[in-house]
């Protein structure tokens, strides 16, 4: 499909070919508009001007603030920085510490911010449920504070990808995702992905977040939400929006088993060990929160959140940014203090053409 502007025709103001082949020639007037969920260009996969290196390891430690985040790829860690081994299959960030509290709040051997699946509301995701987590990837460091993790076109749905995570000076983690169809592989016209992070044995399950029923109008007011079981009713959706086509026996429950609330404000917190864990995304990427009360185990929930692509195209480029704040918890006024500015900084209109560049320091 492609996107089209607000150009319009009359023929009492018909002009000539020829005249509009010249405005659109100087850059006047543009006749497609950019895709809604278009790229940044912030990555290594997008901006050919950021400068990186291999990492020598399968991990990148990063500290800032009162906050260290180790980044792992999808390969085994034993020791080092780990307070516990790392699993192979698991990507993102492996553990997540605060100066308040050093134990991890995720769960070992998996991870947080982990790149789980790929579908496209078919059968075909049976083949690998977990594609992002087998396929191969390439940790690379941009600078002190951010690294990517780099995934080269997968076997099956042939997505290429690479998902930043830079370490702000305040501690709060931001996620730059970005990818590229490498073919028509999504017969539904849509990508479909989703990303997982396997809290550990947190006192309450629950997560937090502003919302209204779907029956309902306004504003909205404070949901505090914990499905009964793993994939009923596990996704909330974002104001005006639909879940794709997903065809019945569809075997990601999480993906397609929407709750009866859609929220108003995107994002959402919960409590562990008197640390707060908030993810805190952009209204214009339409992510949809997702979660479970046992996505790790009886006594690991996993708070999660969804991603679509519609009317895709091959080799275009397409991407969201989100962010983690992790603070300690002392009431739900003081969280969202803490999530304010980063709500108001992902959610700031950007300057026409304005485009962020990387380059190492």
């Amino acid at each position: 499909m492609v996107w089209y502007d607000g150009l319009r025709w009359s023929r009492r103001h018909l002009m000539s070919s020829a005249v509009v082949a010249a405005i659109v020639a100087s850059g006047l007037v543009s006749l497609h508009a950019e895709h809604p969920h278009a790229a940044p260009r912030v990555t290594s996969l997008t901006n050919p001007k950021v400068r990186f290196r291999s990492a020598e390891a399968h991990h990148v430690v990063l500290t800032n603030g009162e906050v260290t985040a180790v980044i792992v790829d999808n390969a085994a860690v034993t020791g080092g920085p780990l307070k516990a081994d790392h699993r192979a299959g698991y990507n993102g960030v492996a553990q997540l510490t605060h100066r308040r509290r050093p134990d991890n709040i995720f769960r070992a051997p998996y991870a947080g911010i982990n790149y789980e699946h790929i579908h496209d509301g078919t059968l075909a995701v049976s083949r690998e449920k977990f594609e992002p987590r087998v396929s191969p990837m390439e940790l690379r460091i941009v600078d002190r504070s951010t690294v990517e993790l780099y995934q080269p076109p997968t076997k099956n749905w042939k997505l290429e990808s690479c998902g930043r995570y830079r370490l702000l000076e305040d501690g709060a983690i931001e996620y730059t995702f970005e990818c590229i169809p490498r073919a028509r592989t999504f017969r539904h016209g849509f990508i479909g992905l989703f990303w997982a992070s396997y809290i550990d044995r947190p006192e309450d399950k629950a997560i937090h977040f502003r919302g209204r029923r779907l029956e309902t109008v306004g504003a909205g007011e404070w949901i505090k939400w914990l499905p009964p079981s793993h994939g009923v009713a596990s996704t909330h959706r974002p104001e005006g929006s639909r879940l794709p086509k997903v065809v019945s026996g569809f075997p990601l429950t999480l993906v397609n088993h929407p709750s009866r609330f859609v929220y108003t404000s995107p994002w959402y917190y919960g409590v562990s060990h008197g640390m707060a864990l908030a993810q805190v995304f952009r209204d214009r990427d339409r992510i949809w929160m997702a979660q479970s009360p046992t996505g790790g185990g009886a006594t690991n929930p996993a708070w999660d959140f969804q991603w679509f692509v519609p009317d895709y195209q091959v080799n275009q480029a397409y991407g969201f940014v989100m962010r983690v704040v992790y603070v300690p918890y002392k009431s739900r006024e003081q969280v969202t203090r803490a999530v304010r500015p980063h709500l108001e900084s992902l959610n700031r209109s950007p300057e026409r053409g304005d485009r962020r560049e990387s380059r190492s320091r």
